[in-house]
C-alpha cells in the first residue's frame, strides 16, 4: 500500500520512544513509508536531569542534544537505514500547536503517536492530535506486542461519512489477509413503553432495523458477506462499549473515520470517536482521514 509515504512520529523522551520505535519498523513496508520525521515537541528543550545523568557526553544546546539522543536510539533498534529520516526537536509554549504546524509544514500524510498504559503521562497530547490532526493518524498502544492487525474492527453507524472507512479498510484487509468487523451501536428510543412493548421486545425491532441498514450499506462494497455485530446503547460511555466489545471479538486494531458535514468541520473527530480514543490505551487504533480536505481550515487556523 503507497497510502502514507510521509510519516511524522511523536516522540516524548520516555520509555514509550523504544516501544514506539520498534513498533513503527513492523509498519513500514505495509504503510508504503518513504520519508520519516522523528520529533520531539516540548514548552522547555532544557535536558531533564535524570537524562543528563545517563549522558554527561552531552553539551550541545538543547535541540540538538535531543535529536542525538533520538539519532542513537534509531541506530539502537535498527531502524532501516535505507529509509530517508529527519530528525528534529521544537520548543513551543503550546505543543499541540507546535507539533501540528511542523504536521502542514512537513505535508504528511499519517502521524504515528504513542499510548501509554501503565506509563507514566497523561496521553493529553495525542488525543489533541487525534482530535484536530488534518491528516490521518495510527496509535500504537504500550503493552501490545508488536505486529500487523489479523482482525480490524470498524465502528459503523451506515452513514456517507463511513464509505471512505470502509473503501480503505476493505484494502487494508485485502493486503493483510485480515478480517474486518464493523460494530454497530443501537439506540432504542425513550418512549418505547408507549408501545406497548417491552424493552426486549423494542430493542429486537431496533436491532432488526439496523440489520437492514447494515444490508443496504454493505451492497456499495466487495465484501458483501461480511458480518456485522449489533450493540444496544445502555446509557454507559459509548467509547467504553466500543473498546468493550473490540475486546471481545479479539480484534488487534481499531479503524476510525473523521466526521463532519463541511470541509472545516471535517478535520475533527465525530463525539463518538473521541469517547474511543480518550478510553482506548488498549487497542492500535488507525484514525483516517482524508489528507486534503481540510487544508484551508487548517491554514487559517494556525495562519501559516
Amino acid at each position: 500500500m503507497k497510502h502514507f509515504s510521509k510519516v511524522m512520529i511523536g516522540l516524548d523522551l520516555s520509555e514509550i520512544d523504544d516501544i514506539l520505535i520498534k513498533k513503527t519498523i513492523v509498519y513500514l513496508e505495509f504503510l508504503g513509508i518513504d520519508k520519516c520525521y522523528f520529533v520531539h515537541v516540548a514548552k522547555d528543550l532544557a535536558i531533564p536531569q535524570e537524562i543528563l545523568d545517563n549522558h554527561p557526553e552531552l553539551l550541545a544546546p538543547g535541540d540538538e542534544s535531543i535529536e542525538a539522543i533520538i539519532t542513537e536510539k534509531l541506530k539502537e533498534y535498527h531502524f532501516p537505514p535505507s529509509m530517508d529520516i529527519e530528525v528534529f526537536a521544537e520548543e513551543g509554549a503550546h505543543p499541540l500547536d507546535t507539533f501540528l504546524r511542523w504536521a502542514k509544514i512537513k505535508d504528511v500524510d499519517l502521524i504515528i503517536m504513542g499510548r501509554k498504559e501503565t506509563l507514566e503521562g497523561s496521553g493529553s497530547l495525542a488525543k489533541g492530535i487525534a482530535k484536530k490532526a488534518p491528516c490521518s493518524i495510527l496509535m500504537l498502544q504500550e503493552k501490545r506486542p508488536p505486529g500487523l492487525p489479523k482482525r480490524i474492527m470498524i465502528p459503523s453507524d451506515f452513514s456517507a461519512h463511513t464509505d471512505m472507512i470502509y473503501d480503505f479498510g476493505e484494502r487494508i484487509s485485502e493486503e493483510l489477509n485480515a478480517e474486518l468487523v464493523p460494530v454497530h451501536i443501537y439506540d432504542v428510543p425513550h418512549g418505547y413503553s408507549k408501545t406497548g412493548k417491552t424493552l426486549e421486545e423494542f430493542s429486537e425491532i431496533m436491532k432488526n432495523n439496523a440489520k437492514e441498514d447494515f444490508k443496504n450499506f454493505i451492497t456499495k462494497f466487495n465484501h458483501k458477506n461480511i458480518e456485522c455485530h449489533f450493540v444496544q446503547n445502555t446509557g454507559e460511555d459509548k467509547g467504553k462499549t466500543l473498546l468493550d466489545e473490540a475486546l471481545k471479538l479479539d480484534a488487534d486494531m481499531i479503524l476510525l473515520g473523521s466526521r463532519g458535514k463541511t470541509k472545516s468541520a471535517a478535520i475533527l473527530l465525530g463525539s463518538v470517536a473521541e469517547k474511543l480514543v480518550n478510553v482506548n490505551n488498549l487497542l492500535p487504533m488507525l484514525i483516517f482521514k482524508k489528507k486534503g480536505e481540510t487544508i484551508g481550515f487548517f491554514e487559517a487556523l494556525f495562519k501559516i
